[in-house]
């Protein structure tokens, strides 16, 4: 999966060079590509968002024990 990262986003800059050197709009009405927020399919940010809520949860536990709120 992460194999490829760095050849689609050189794909994805070569393609926008070329479609602004030929004139034609990137997201014309059109067209069918799926559309990417921040250069991630919905999958990969799926993973980091997941991945960014355990991070949370583990820290705010954390801090509930150090302050003494919890205990095991």
């Amino acid at each position: 999966m992460f194999d490829n990262l760095r050849d689609e986003s050189n794909y994805e800059d070569e393609q926008a060079k070329y479609q602004s050197a030929a004139g034609t709009a990137s997201n014309a009405a059109g067209d069918s590509k799926p559309s990417r927020v921040l250069g991630m399919t919905a999958p990969q940010r799926f993973v980091i968002t997941f991945m960014l809520m355990i991070t949370v949860c583990i820290l705010g536990a954390m801090c509930l024990l150090v302050t003494g709120k919890i205990g095991f």
